[in-house]
């Protein structure tokens, strides 16, 4: 993936979501902060006050310091040079960019993509060109952007698809969150990781020089996928199942960059200290 995919989220994208999360409007962010309602409104607008940042950060149970990082600009995210037995691909989805991964055994060639982007044909030809056998594809969760071309991409391998029992897919075999699996030598532990999907799944992929977790849209560098289930659930899940993980565990998410747990546990405003 490369270092130049862009934050997905900027700090008033985080404000928004923690607001729809926790089911704060505007007029009621203004009262419980003491800020007025047309300070609100140029802070979201992207006017940078860092005074009314750091109550706004703090009616939102968000971490001001990595909030303000995020307004100021100073937050870049450690570059991540991928090990080898891992692959990066970035495609464009309507006004977005999707992240899909390949994961496979160096020693034994076996593979597996993890989610699909909006058009596999890239990971096809890397593992055609690389010589590596795709027998799985996993699911981390059901949105389009994600499982776009997953029925083309099953053709191609005649791989068995994956998806979680919460979110049944066609063309893909249900199993519940905790089932372990192997790619070659790879062991692959599933964690349920909802909220932002009912059926949100983390793969924690060991053997390689570095742990992997393939997060799907349930943490991003800076940021988290909206709760669009359950905003409690996906900050609960994230903290419990994820940030959980060794701090060097590289976190694999389903837009912007590469990251790890160390890096997100700091640097995340949705998973204050």
């Amino acid at each position: 993936m490369a270092s130049s995919i862009p934050l997905e989220d900027s700090f008033t994208d985080i404000i928004g979501k923690a607001q729809r999360g926790l089911s704060i409007s505007d007029e009621a962010l203004a009262k419980v902060t003491g800020l007025n309602l047309q300070t609100i409104h140029s802070l979201k607008g992207s006017a940078l006050d860092a005074t009314s940042l750091i109550k706004v950060a703090t009616a939102l149970n968000l971490d001001a310091t990595a909030l303000m990082s995020l307004a100021e600009g100073s937050y870049h995210p450690a570059v991540i040079v991928p090990p080898e037995g891992l692959a990066c691909f970035n495609t464009d989805f309507d006004d977005m960019t999707v992240n899909s991964y390949l994961v496979w055994d160096p020693t034994t060639r076996e593979a597996a993509f993890f989610d699909t982007g909006a058009d596999g044909q890239p990971m096809l030809d890397f593992a055609n060109a690389h010589n590596l056998s795709v027998k799985q594809i996993f699911v981390t969760h059901t949105h389009m952007d994600h499982i776009l071309d997953l029925d083309r991409l099953v053709e191609k391998t005649g791989a068995k698809a994956w998806a979680c029992v919460k979110e049944p897919l066609e063309g893909a075999e249900s199993f519940e969150p905790g089932r372990a699996f192997t790619i070659g030598n790879l062991s692959v532990e599933t964690r349920e990781t909802s909220g932002h999907a009912k059926g949100g799944i983390t793969y924690v992929v060991q053997g390689l020089a570095r742990a992997l977790a393939v997060v799907g849209d349930s943490i991003f560098a800076a940021s988290m996928g909206g709760g669009v289930i359950s905003y409690a659930d996906a900050v609960r899940n994230n903290r419990e199942q994820v940030l959980t993980l060794p701090e060097d565990t590289i976190l694999c998410p389903g837009h912007g960059p590469l990251t790890s747990v160390g890096e997100q546990k700091v640097a995340n405003p949705f998973f204050p200290a």
